[in-house]
């Protein structure tokens, strides 16, 4: 994703990050640190035959290396230098660990039965891919990372330079070749770039020539080394996991507070937006009261103007501000891309619908020309505003122009503050419903149908009224 984000830039940021792990630990982080591994490990313990590991298997595992050009490399470079948008083709179209541990526990949570309706095709491939590797892995040990994952690929580019792995002494070893024998992975000897460090090669090595160290240090012992070297290393090993367990907990409690508390981002208040403050807090005698005085005021603006002033005080709202049913929603204004400006304080009087979407989302491309013969039934009486996020794959722009929409359509902004004002995710599609004085009657995450559509602008019709 980082590559195709960054366009004519490399993400330099990203593949310092990957050296640094990489440098560290290689791919200890698959033996012991990845969610995914552990779930493979428990699958191959069903009890069933096993797929043997062979010239077959080995040749198998340079895959992953393909997998990691082309899918990792090659296509999300083609599109960001080309047309300057991000495609994480892995993450699209293969990854299983996003389907099974993300939407798997997502989709099974009761609450969210309403999004079924979202799920698409690529849904279902992605689902039929995770089955399949899940039932590979109950036959062939750990087959996603032997055979699939790039990520592993990266890492085991750091075989020879990672500090923190096995090692064999080379003093006691006496080349008897049991450690690759009963080795799960393709490995052609301890430590090459299969090797995912889990350190079972220690239990059957009879010279006690293998340790798990992290450069000089010593974490784990031979089974069958000194016991005396064993007792003297088991209060430093103590010492140091407490060490680096104090390390982990202090580093995570400063993203902690410094994602939801310090982070400078979140302090900003958008730039392209306006709060809705002139109507908010006003009582209806001051409404009264201004409304008049905008009747007198009337003379010296342009008709259009003066309509449009006398329209928003008419309508105004005295909800709080937020994006819950019955708030008023906060004031913002984007360029769409016909050049034309959606202000929504502008809308007061007309029922206002907002659809966010993305061409990645089928779900939402399904329910698009519901939106616009909702538009052109309403026209006039009705203000729409077709809103994708600022992270794209494909063009929005060309993507609706080629269907002909006449609904208007933008883009949020960088850091998406549309988004953050009618309180979204990154889940997709998402519409809210305004009424006439700019209060929320409808906010949710689901797809809709033309019935649901109609139904919400009755009744957002009728609840202006109220």
């Amino acid at each position: 994703g980082a590559l195709s984000a960054a366009g004519h830039k490399a993400g330099w940021y990203v593949l310092g990050i990957l050296m640094l792990f990489g440098v560290i630990m290689g791919r200890t982080i698959c033996g012991w640190l990845c969610p995914l591994g552990l779930i493979q490990e428990l699958l191959h313990k069903v009890p069933t035959l096993k797929i043997r590991k062979s010239l077959f298997t080995k040749a198998l595992s340079w895959m992953k290396y393909g997998f990691l050009a082309i899918f990792v490399v090659a296509i999300p470079l083609y599109y960001g230098l080309t047309k300057d948008l991000p495609f994480p083709a892995f993450c699209k179209y293969i990854c299983p660990a996003g389907t099974l541990e993300g939407a798997v526990g997502h989709l099974a949570n009761p609450g969210n039965a309403s999004m079924y309706s979202m799920l698409g095709v690529l849904f279902t491939r992605k689902w039929v891919i995770m089955l399949v590797i899940g039932l590979a892995c109950i036959f062939c040990y750990r087959s996603f990372c032997r055979f699939v994952c790039p990520l592993g690929a990266i890492y085991g580019l750091f075989s020879r330079f990672n500090i923190i792995g096995v090692q064999v002494d080379a003093k006691r070893c006496n080349g008897c070749g049991a450690c690759v024998r009963h080795c799960g992975m393709d490995v052609k000897y301890v430590g090459d770039h299969e090797c995912i460090n889990c350190g079972k090669c220690m239990d059957v090595c009879r010279q006690g020539a293998i340790s798990m160290k992290a450069g000089r240090i010593v974490l784990k012992t031979p089974v069958n080394g000194c016991k005396t070297e064993k007792n003297a290393l088991s209060v430093r090993q103590k010492r140091l996991n407490r060490i680096f367990w104090g390390m982990a907990l202090a580093v995570l409690c400063f993203a902690l507070i410094w994602l939801n508390f310090l982070d400078p981002s979140i302090q900003k208040a958008p730039d392209l937006f306006t709060q809705t403050s002139s109507t908010s807090g006003t009582d209806a005698g001051a409404a009264a009261v201004e409304s008049a005085a905008v009747s007198d005021e009337a003379e010296d603006l342009p008709e259009a103007e003066a309509l449009k002033k006398v329209a928003a005080e008419s309508w105004s709202s005295t909800a709080p501000v937020g994006y819950e049913v019955g708030d008023q929603l906060e004031d913002f204004a984007l360029i769409c891309y016909d050049g034309s400006e959606f202000h929504l304080a502008d809308q007061r009087g007309r029922i206002v619908f907002i659809n966010r979407w993305g061409t990645w989302c089928e779900p939402c491309k399904k329910e698009l020309p519901y939106f616009n013969d909702l538009y052109r039934l309403h026209k006039g009486d009705i203000a729409m505003l077709v809103l994708h996020p600022s992270m794209q794959i494909e063009d929005p722009a060309d993507y609706l122009a080629k269907q002909g929409y006449d609904m208007p359509c933008a883009t949020d902004p960088d850091g998406d503050p549309v988004k953050r004002i009618v309180g979204g995710t990154s889940t997709l599609p998402q519409t809210v419903v305004l009424n006439r004085r700019g209060e929320v009657v409808y906010n949710s995450i689901k797809s809709v149908t033309p019935e649901i559509l109609e139904a919400l602008f009755t009744e957002a019709d009728a609840s202006a009224h109220k």
